[in-house]
This record gives C-alpha cells, structure tokens and sequence, in this order.
C-alpha cells in the first residue's frame, strides 16, 4: 500500500495498447465512411454534366467547396473537441454527412450541388479533424504512425467502394447513389460516435526520445501557433503539396476521357478493369497505404527527411505520368505512384505540426494547418479553367510537378534547420 503516496501517481493509470489502438481502429472507420465523400466525387461529374450540360469547371466547384469547409472549419471542431471530448462533433458530423448527399440527390441546380457539398464538407472535416487529433493525443510515442493510420482510412477508405458506386451509377443514376451511399455512411458514423474517448492525463506515454524526430516540449495555444512564421512555412508547403493531388482526385475520370483510356480494358495480375476503374482502386489503396508508411518511416529518420524523399517523387511521378500516361497500363501505374507520392502529407504535416507545438492543443493546431488543403481546393478550378482555354493538361501538369520538387528542396533546406532553432529555442524560455 505504500505506493499510494499522495502525488506520487498520476491522477488516471496508464492505459493497456489494446485500448489505445482500440480508439485508433473506431476514428479509423470513422474516416472510411467520410472518404467517398471527397474520393467518390469524380465518378458523378460526368453524369452531372450529361444530365444538366453545365461545364466541367463550374461543376468541379462544388468539389472546391467541399474541401473548403471540410478544412477551414476544422479548427473551429477542433477547438469543441479540445473542450468538449470528441463524441458529439464526430455525432453532428455523420449526421451533416447524409444530409449533405441527400440534397445532392434531389439538386436540379449548381446551388443546389454546391449547398449538398458544403453541407457534407462540414460534416466530412468535424470527423476527419476529431479523429486526426486523437490519434495525435493516443500516440505521442508513435505520432507519425497513429496519424498515417487515421488517415489511411480517409486515403483508403474508398477503394472497396469504387465499383459499386460507379455501378450503382450505371444502373439506377447518381441521384440514387447520392441518396444510398450518403445515408448509409453518414449512420455508420454516427453510432462510432459513442465509441469515441480522448485520453486523461496520465493515460498514454511520454512523448519519445529520439535524435531525428524533433519534439516540442512545450505546448503553443493556436494564437501563438498562427503568430509563429514557420507555420506559414508549412503551410504553404502544404498548399503547393495539395494543390496537384487535389486536381488529380477531382479530375481523374475527366483526364482519362480527355486521353481517351477511361473505358479502355487493362489486365494487371490477372485482373482486367477498365482503366480507369483500375486506376481509381489502385489509387485509393496507395493513398492510404502510404500515409502510415511514410509516418512510420518519419518516427525513425525525421519528417523533413521523410518530406524531401516523398514530395521528390511525387514531383517526378507528375511528370511521368503527364509524359506517359495516354497509354491506358501506364496511365493506371503512374496515377498509382502519384497518389502513393502524395497522400503522406495527411500524416507528416500534423505530426510535424505537433512535434512542434505540442500535444495540448493538437487538435485545433493541426486543424489549423489543415485548413491548407481548403486554400489548395481554390487552385483546382483554376487547373481546370486552363485546360479549357489551351484544351490540354500540359501546363497543369508542369506547374504541378515543379512545386513537388519546390516543397521537397524547401523541406530539407529550410524546414529543418529553422524547427531546430524553434524547438530549442521553446525548450530555452521554458
């Protein structure tokens, strides 16, 4: 009985791994639900356009929305879930979900598109931003990993979903497939909800120890984080990052039309699709897979270094698959790489972002730099307003190719040796 000297435990007992990675697999399918969402739109436009003949831009805008106010919001749910625990923002997220496809089914006009994807927008970012900043708080000894996890389900999620939306389409129209698939994720999401706890103090280990992963011990509320310039650093990092997969997800069946490969059969180890079913699979798998991939890989020799390795290769998959992919094989290859190149940035940057100012506020911080993704959601119009003035991708390609290459060389030139000096500096006033 000695061992229960006034001060000497923790207010709460640690937690076993089993509940830990318990509340990591419930945000997990969480984030699978949410995925079609943003991952599932490409499928619907050209319906859309078939059915209404509006053009493709003003169309993609309501893509644009939706990732702006699944992510300018974020730290505002994050700032509820700091408070308030996560159940009841992952609770009125599912619900905005499957109202906001439920309008899209019955939508006879832009507005109506654009207030469904706003709607679901909102529902899709309370979740994905709960569920991120869980993680982060679950795993401060594994932060890189626990974040990749999470949001492989977002990546992932939809790959199982592929065919069946696509013949769903097919076969009763996208209005049905709107109403379906929109009710039936958003009430998965909802009962996950009460699934859904942040940790007490004392529940979860101390943050590592570990000369390549540079952690903050001291935690920044969110008006310091936006007063701090290398924030802004990283968010335009993140911007110029986002901004080419983001035109890649939202335009990938109207690419592959415009190369003529969409409905052209490829046979990938003994499996035959059309190309771009296939490459819409592979895509979401890759997607996922790479963000615990990449956040593991960044827990052992640093984020930046894990950054410059990444954002590298998706600069050179741009390229290539701008330079080969009218041939249908290499068009599902290369949209693969790309999107295996890419999808990490949703486990780097906010670990990194937490790495550097703290656990405490996690949540709204990482909410804050995902409000990145919005900004970069702005430029897909764009890239599809000058593919319709030249009539091709060429320029879109190249520009989006070379800020990868910008944000690798920025990320281990300039972002390491600058949080370095931050960290330090923290730890000193400290």
């Amino acid at each position: 009985m000695t061992d229960t000297v006034q001060g000497a435990a923790p207010a709460v007992a640690r937690v076993s791994d089993t509940y830990r990675w318990t509340q990591l697999a419930i945000g997990v399918a969480a984030m699978v639900m949410i995925a079609n969402y943003q991952y599932g739109w490409t499928f619907f436009v050209p319906d859309i356009q078939k059915k209404f003949g509006w053009d493709r831009a003003s169309i993609q805008w309501a893509f644009t929305l939706f990732v702006l106010f699944e992510t300018w919001l974020v730290p505002v749910e994050g700032w509820f879930v700091d408070k308030y625990g996560p159940r009841i923002v992952v609770l009125v997220g599912g619900v905005l979900c499957a109202v906001g496809w439920a309008i899209n089914a019955q939508a006879e006009t832009l507005n109506g598109f654009y207030l469904g994807m706003i709607i679901a927008g909102i529902g899709a970012g309370g979740v994905y931003g709960t569920c991120v900043g869980n993680a982060l708080k679950w795993f401060p000894d594994k932060r890189g990993l626990a974040a990749g996890i999470t949001a492989a389900g977002f990546g992932a999620g939809s790959a199982l979903t592929v065919a069946p939306i696509q013949a769903m389409i097919k076969d009763s129209g996208f209005q049905t497939t709107f109403l379906y698939f929109g009710l039936g994720q958003g009430i998965i999401i909802v009962l996950l909800a009460f699934l859904m706890f942040s940790p007490k103090a004392g529940q979860v280990p101390a943050v590592i120890q570990n000369a390549n992963v540079i952690q903050s011990r001291r935690n920044y509320s969110p008006t310091e984080v936006i007063r701090q310039p290398i924030f802004w650093l990283m968010y335009f990092m993140f911007v110029i990052v986002g901004a080419g997969g983001l035109m890649v997800t939202a335009n990938l069946k109207p690419i592959a039309v415009d190369w003529k490969v969409d409905s052209v059969p490829v046979t990938l180890m003994a499996v035959t699709m059309t190309a771009v079913t296939f490459a819409a699979t592979i895509d979401r798998v890759l997607n996922g897979l790479t963000r615990p991939f990449f956040g593991w890989i960044s827990d052992m020799i640093g984020r930046e270094n894990t950054m410059f390795i990444a954002f590298g290769m998706e600069g050179v998959g741009i390229w290539a698959l701008y330079m080969w992919g009218h041939d249908p094989i290499w068009f599902v290859l290369l949209s693969g790489f790309v999107f295996f190149a890419w999808g990490e940035i949703y486990s780097l940057f906010p670990s990194t972002c937490t790495d550097t100012f703290g656990a405490k506020f996690a949540t709204t911080n990482a909410g804050l730099l995902y409000t990145a993704k919005g900004t970069a959601a702005l430029l897909v119009p764009i890239a599809n307003y000058m593919q319709q003035s030249s009539g091709t991708w060429d320029s879109v390609f190249i520009i989006a190719a070379g800020a990868n290459i910008l944000a690798s060389l920025l990320a281990i030139f300039v972002l390491k040796p600058w949080r370095k000096v931050v960290v330090a500096n923290a730890k000193a006033s400290a």
